[in-house]
Order: structure tokens, then sequence, then C-alpha cells
């Protein structure tokens, strides 16, 4: 399998949010974002393996800044590392006010998404390429040592 770069294995989704996705504050429910960062790593990881991907796993997920009613959220998904039939996303979450064009990165997360093959089975996906990009080889590694950590946990 030809190994991949986090750029090539990348997906974007953007979404106004609306009132019915917030409390009576105005600031939108941790779940809404969540599942726009899910649906967003999802196809990164499909782009990358070109299979049914599940989510196994969230990690890290940090809530930085709150998004507000009216925000246009963009979540931008890449795929900085694989094992066997798992890769590692890596999720942001930008939020922006349209009336000041402020934005904030408001959450990030690490999702692991697993390759099915058409019998439901896990499937091997192709490698990620460590970049020399500083920003990508440092995603990279970390992915490693948390792949590397979960494996050491299941054999025990």
């Amino acid at each position: 399998m030809k190994p991949k770069s986090p750029t090539e294995s990348s997906a974007v989704l953007a979404e106004l949010v609306l009132p019915y996705q917030a409390n009576p504050a105005g600031n939108v429910h941790g779940g809404e974002i969540m599942k726009m960062m899910d649906s967003t790593a999802g196809v990164a990881s499909q782009k990358h393996a070109h299979t049914n991907v599940v989510t196994a796993r969230v990690e890290e997920i940090n809530f930085k800044q709150p998004v507000l009613v009216g925000d246009l959220v963009t979540c931008c998904a890449n795929v900085i590392y694989a094992g066997f039939s798992s890769m590692e996303v890596f999720v942001t979450v930008e939020s922006e006010n349209l009336r000041s064009g402020g934005k904030q990165i408001a959450l990030t997360a690490f999702f692991t998404m697993v390759s099915l093959d058409e019998d439901g089975n896990p499937s091997e996906v192709p490698p990620v390429v460590a970049e020399d990009d500083p920003y990508w080889r440092k995603l990279y590694l970390e992915g490693q040592k948390r792949y590397e950590a979960r494996r050491k946990r299941r054999s025990r």
C-alpha cells in the first residue's frame, strides 16, 4: 500500500450553528460539536483507507473556547498516524463570529478510526508518511506513541 500524507487524508466540514444546538445561554452543546468532529474524522479516514470506517476511540478532547449560536464552525481533520487497521485522526474546530470576523480554535481531539472490510472485519490501511514539516512530524510522533501505548495495554 502506498503511504499517504496527512494533507492527502484530510477533510473539512463547516456549519453555521443554530439555536436548537445550544443551551438557553447561547452556548452550543459539546455533543453537537463532537458529532461534527466525528463526521469529519470519518471522512478523512475514509479518504485514507477507501473503506468503511467506524469510530473506536476519542482521546484528549479539549474544549478551549465556547462556541456560540450564529458562529461558523469549521472542523478540520487529518489522518496523522496509521497502524494495521486503525488510524489516528487529529481534529481541530475553529469558531468564527461572522459579524466581527473574529476566529478562535474552540476544540481539538484525537479520534481513532478503524477500517472495515465488506464483511465488517478490520482491514489493512495505508501507512502515514512522517513528513519533514515540524508540525506534521510532531503530530505523527505523538500518534505513534499513543498507538504503541494502546498496543502495550491490550497485550497485558
